[in-house]
């Protein structure tokens, strides 16, 4: 029997029923005014670009991550309008700084005034530049903590290999968007943004410097942990 070619698979593909997305924020520390704001500002100011914000739930699961893992120096790629840079900074150690990666500084005038706002403007190194170039310069040494990646995709590979080479031992990247809806698995979808986000989910799975899982959040988050050496 002759096997038959894959199929296309329906977009975007939900990971969990739509039916339980109330459900499930109403089951998360809910978010304080800023956070609300914030939300409420991005959806009227930049209606088309809305879907780039985090969910809180997501936001939720950024400072808990930061904050298990007592980081001092976090890194963020893409920080859109704010949100989930609120979110790494709350979690921070004392004295901590978040290098936040951005190219708009029409995104980031609004980013700006909720960290003033919610009291972390102080922890966060705003730098607006090609992320790319922004991560090569940092020191080589294995500082960061912790980082986040949530820009273009086609940068996921060079973004993940600036970072993990300078993630200390115990620290953890994680990556968002990494099921594209469920363009991952859809042989139809080819695009560039297709092909790095499956190059980056394969790379991540296979590098023997990092333990990795690829979690049902959202759009798909995977966590990946420097090895500590025994």
């Amino acid at each position: 029997m002759a096997l038959q070619p894959p199929q296309a698979v329906e977009h975007p593909v939900h990971i969990v029923n739509p039916a339980l997305d109330d459900y499930v924020l109403a089951h998360c520390t809910p978010a304080d005014d800023i956070l609300r704001d914030l939300a409420e500002e991005t959806r009227k100011a930049l209606p088309e670009h809305t879907v780039m914000q985090i969910s809180h739930d997501e936001g939720t699961f950024l400072t808990m991550l930061t904050q298990l893992t007592g980081a001092q120096l976090a890194v963020e790629v893409g920080t859109f309008t704010g949100y989930s840079s609120i979110c790494i900074a709350r979690g921070l150690a004392k004295d901590g700084q978040l290098i936040a990666c951005d190219v708009s500084e029409e995104w980031t005038s609004i980013a700006r005034r909720y960290w003033d706002r919610a009291g972390v403007a102080d922890r966060i190194d705003l730098r607006i530049a090609p992320a790319a170039d922004t991560l090569r310069a940092l020191p080589t040494e294995e500082t960061i903590d912790f980082a986040f990646i949530d820009a273009d995709k086609t940068g996921y590979p060079v973004y993940y290999e600036e970072l993990v080479s300078r993630l200390r031992p115990g620290g953890i990247i994680a990556l968002d968007n990494v099921l594209r809806e469920g363009r991952v698995i859809d042989p139809a979808c080819q695009d560039d943004a297709d092909a790095a986000i499956r190059a980056v989910n394969d790379t991540v799975t296979a590098d023997p410097r990092v333990t990795s899982v690829m979690l049902p959040i959202r759009d798909g988050v995977t966590l990946a942990r420097k090895r500590v050496s025994s």
